[in-house]
């Protein structure tokens, strides 16, 4: 599972864990700007913490979208947050030969939505040794998360576990059913993407929207059910991200809602 990460400080917490980060790693400062606000803010709540940054933003919606400052580079970036703060690391692969190497800088490898279904990416992340969570694919029942979950296993890897980001209502809405996070738990540890949920896709402009307004209640609601971990990517200024800002939480944000969930959890317990 993945709370037996052993570079997960407070591993005796109860409370949920948190994977956070930018969506895309943009530059140097912006990532370890956000890491060490949430480094400081989970030590303070006791929540076990991933930080989270894509090196390579291969899904978008056009061809002039940003997708990375170099995968190599991104990557190191990655890496030294992780060594500089004491924090595991996770990042998305898109490609089978990815898998090996981002395994080289981060504790986590994370399988995109879209591509969950793809037997050689999974298998290949899951021959790492890695931990591995696995988006549920916006049009994947919560029961079919299980057969991803065995191509892991039967990989010869039980680091598993399953991230739920809603599933598509129409065209261009995100809708998240959370009768599916009980049923995911008999497969793997579920952690919930707040802000993939709600973004907006399939817009006019070729811009993913999204509704931050509602981080709040997904997220209360999501610990209410019993999600073993949240997911939120965070920046300083949304509006000027270069990725998935449309949905993003402001980080000056992020400590208030911690500690509601923290309530929330303590409430469940």
């Amino acid at each position: 599972m993945i709370q037996n990460l052993n570079k997960i400080k407070h591993k005796d917490s109860p409370n949920f864990f948190l994977i956070a980060g930018p969506c895309a790693i943009e530059n140097e400062d912006t990532p370890r700007r956000i890491a060490e606000k949430i480094v400081k803010l989970s030590d303070e709540l006791n929540i076990p913490y991933i930080f989270k940054g894509s090196f390579k933003k291969a899904n978008r919606s056009r061809i002039d979208s940003f997708t990375g400052i170099g995968d190599e580079k991104a990557l190191k970036i990655i890496h030294q947050i992780g060594q500089e703060f004491d924090v595991p690391t996770t990042t998305d692969i898109h490609e089978s030969f990815h898998a090996e190497m981002a395994a080289e800088y981060v504790d986590v490898l994370q399988i995109p939505a879209f591509l969950v279904r793809q037997t050689d990416l999974v298998v290949a992340a899951a021959k790492t040794g890695k931990h591995v969570t696995l988006k549920k694919g916006q049009f994947l029942s919560p029961e079919s998360m299980k057969f991803p979950v065995e191509k892991v296993t039967d990989s010869g890897n039980q680091n598993v576990a399953i991230i739920e980001r809603g599933t598509m209502l129409g065209y261009g809405d995100m809708v998240v059913d959370y009768r599916g996070i009980p049923v995911m738990q008999n497969y793997a540890p579920v952690i919930l993407d707040i802000t993939h949920s709600l973004q907006q896709p399939n817009q006019a402009s070729g811009v993913t929207g999204g509704k931050p307004e509602l981080i709040e209640t997904i997220a209360k609601a999501g610990i209410a059910v019993g999600a073993d971990g949240i997911f939120i990517e965070t920046h300083p200024d949304p509006a000027n991200a270069k990725s998935d800002g449309a949905n993003m939480l402001q980080l000056d944000l992020l400590e208030d809602l911690l500690c509601k969930l923290v309530r929330v959890r303590e409430a469940i317990l």
